[in-house]
């Protein structure tokens, strides 16, 4: 890791401690900003690195926030009667008991997810292009629609998530710090893939599949352990926010299709997919202009939002990351010829 990385690290790292102190009326907002770099870098690792741009990464975040769910309440209570409107129970967890479920309910999330994904992946991978851009938007859709007739779980009703046992501020700071977390581990833990065998594989998929078969790669074993990694924060993550918003919905709050299921992509295209920090940096733009447009034009976010992810794949395809990479080369390592590389190698042994 390099100097200027390290101190890179270090300025998020104190940005992320003092943003709850400093603006702790924007903690819950900026929760959802760590969920929105969660779920872009997640997708990316499809979508950018491999060249499979998933529609569907959305359903492991719905199965991960009603698996938590059933997890944290059938621990204590009958889910049926916790989900039925006419429960003859009312529900009380203490402290001790609504913890232990949490953080069971978000390993069960997790493993959940990244098992639907590697048997979903024995069909979904038979396809490719828009074909398979389409299979996985109808797996989300299909997904959702089916939550909302299994009354076990609330049906289209939804479901309600135990009470906090906590105050306010507390729990803001709680999820805030679990948010921030899983973000950072999906973050570091990319950053170390990208470099070992799996990076240059799953590049190598994305520029030639065919080739990349031919010389022996086993291309669908990347392709369902990349997924695979996704789902697995995709559910963690879904059982957090469930958690933070209290309630699960199936269209709106657990699989929303049209909302964060387009979002996600819209950050990777606005950062640069294919990219370590693209997709960061796509989130955090993203976040600030959907929150400024929720507060001052609202009825009309939905439009700013479309014109920006239209401007962003008409006119700048690559993204901030890709035009950096593509306007000033030398400084992501990039050598576009063997002179300009030896040119760099001589200019850094001088100094």
């Amino acid at each position: 890791m390099s100097r200027n990385t390290l101190i890179l690290y270090i300025i998020i790292l104190a940005a992320s401690i003092l943003g709850p102190i400093l603006l702790p009326a924007y903690t819950q907002q900026m929760a959802i900003l760590w969920v929105m770099i969660l779920m872009a870098s997640t997708w990316d690792i499809l979508g950018g690195q491999m060249g499979y741009n998933s529609l569907g990464n959305i359903t492991f975040f719905g199965v991960g926030m009603y698996l938590s769910a059933i997890i944290q309440i059938s621990m204590f209570y009958d889910v049926g009667e916790y989900t039925s409107a006419f429960g003859a129970i009312k529900p009380e967890f203490t402290d001790s008991q609504y913890f232990t479920g949490f953080f069971l309910g978000i390993i069960g999330a997790g493993l959940g997810s990244m098992i639907l994904s590697l048997l979903l992946g024995f069909i979904v991978f038979g396809l490719r292009g828009p074909y398979f851009a389409i299979g996985t938007l109808g797996v989300a859709i299909t997904a959702g629609q089916i939550t909302g007739t299994i009354d076990y779980i609330g049906g289209g009703s939804g479901i309600s998530m135990p009470f906090f046992p906590g105050d306010i501020y507390f729990r803001s700071i709680f999820f805030y710090i679990l948010c921030f977390l899983l973000a950072a581990s999906v973050h570091l833990i990319l950053r170390w893939l990208y470099s070992t065998q799996f990076g240059l594989a799953i590049n190598a998929i994305r520029d030639d599949e065919d080739k990349a078969e031919a010389m022996g790669i086993p291309t669908l074993r990347y392709k369902q352990f990349g997924w695979a990694i996704a789902a697995f924060f995709m559910g963690c993550i879904g059982a957090v926010f469930g958690n933070m918003v209290g309630f699960i919905e199936p269209i709106e709050v657990a699989f929303p299709t049209p909302t964060f299921g387009i979002f996600m992509v819209a950050m990777a295209l606005l950062g640069g997919k294919g990219t370590l920090w693209g997709p960061v940096i796509g989130a955090v733009l993203f976040q600030i202009v959907k929150e400024t447009t929720w507060t001052y034009l609202l009825g009309w976010q939905y439009v700013a939002l479309g014109l920006i992810i239209i401007l962003n794949i008409v006119y700048f395809q690559q993204g901030i990351m890709g035009w950096l990479q593509s306007k000033y080369p030398e400084k992501f390592g990039i050598f576009v010829d063997a002179k300009t590389h030896e040119e760099g190698r001589v200019a850094k042994d001088d100094k």
